[in-house]
């Protein structure tokens, strides 16, 4: 189990294919008991504090060492982070294609199960590596190294990570990548920026994907823009449609640029 975010179980495993909670922690500092409380529950809720930071640490550390060999052959990892349905394979297919020929593009898929992303990916003529995490909701530094591993990407090229569909704990896992792009899709709240603040304060560049279907939708993207620079003044932002083509000239020059 992730005592981080509580995802997983002893019983579950995270596959990586090659394809040709806990009660929450007082934030108010006090000696006394809550009724009904085991004296030795705060004693309890430290050591789980504990074991998070322990393990966020070598995470982190994993993380860096993988940022640093990736660095030493020149090769680009973008984490591509987003909710469910946000347009995170569909815009992946077509990056992948439009960069056929210009550089090596390879690309490793998290998901719960399946192997149903991985396969449309296969169909661009990229190789890639599906990771299945189970019950986990996201990915972390030992499932990338594991993967990059399965992969072993060439010098000079560019490797794509999408994480598993969830806007919470993604953000808190360094892999290694060289940026972060979050991608949120005018099918969703545009207040989502304000209700998941982390994933967007943690972001390099933001995606604003589906923009041909805003005059059938009633999304506020002025309200959408303003949250996310209130957040992060200074990241990049796009507006793209991963179907009609739509800003992705400006997508494909800022991948250039990293």
């Amino acid at each position: 189990m992730c005592s981080t975010c509580g995802c997983g179980g002893e019983d579950e495993t995270t596959r990586v294919t090659l394809v040709d909670g806990p009660e929450p922690v007082h934030a108010h500092p006090h000696d006394h008991a809550h009724p009904h409380e085991h004296p030795h529950e705060h004693e309890h809720e430290t050591r789980t504090v504990l074991l998070e930071q322990d393990i966020l640490a070598k995470n982190d550390l994993l993380a860096a060492a993988t940022r640093h060999r990736l660095a030493e052959h020149a090769i680009t990892a973008i984490n591509l982070m987003s909710s469910p349905g946000s347009g995170k394979t569909t815009l992946l297919e077509r990056t992948v294609r439009d960069l056929a020929g210009r550089r090596e593009t390879l690309v490793v898929e998290g998901d719960q199960e399946t192997w149903l992303d991985a396969q449309r990916i296969r169909a661009t003529g990229s190789k890639v590596v599906q990771i299945n995490t189970g019950a986990g909701c996201h990915l972390d530094a030992e499932m990338l190294d594991r993967g990059l591993n399965e992969l072993a990407p060439p010098d000079g090229s560019l490797v794509f990570v999408e994480n598993v569909g969830n806007l919470v704990c993604p953000a808190l896992f360094d892999l290694g990548e060289a940026a972060r792009v979050v991608i949120i899709s005018v099918t969703e709240g545009a207040d989502k920026p304000a209700k998941y603040p982390y994933m967007f304060r943690t972001a390099d560049l933001v995606l604003l994907n589906k923009i041909d279907l805003l005059p059938y939708v009633d999304f506020d993207v002025d309200l959408c823009v303003d949250l996310i620079r209130r957040l992060k003044p200074d990241v990049e932002l796009l507006h793209v449609s991963a179907t009609r083509g739509d800003g992705l000239d400006a997508w494909h020059s800022w991948l250039d640029a990293r």
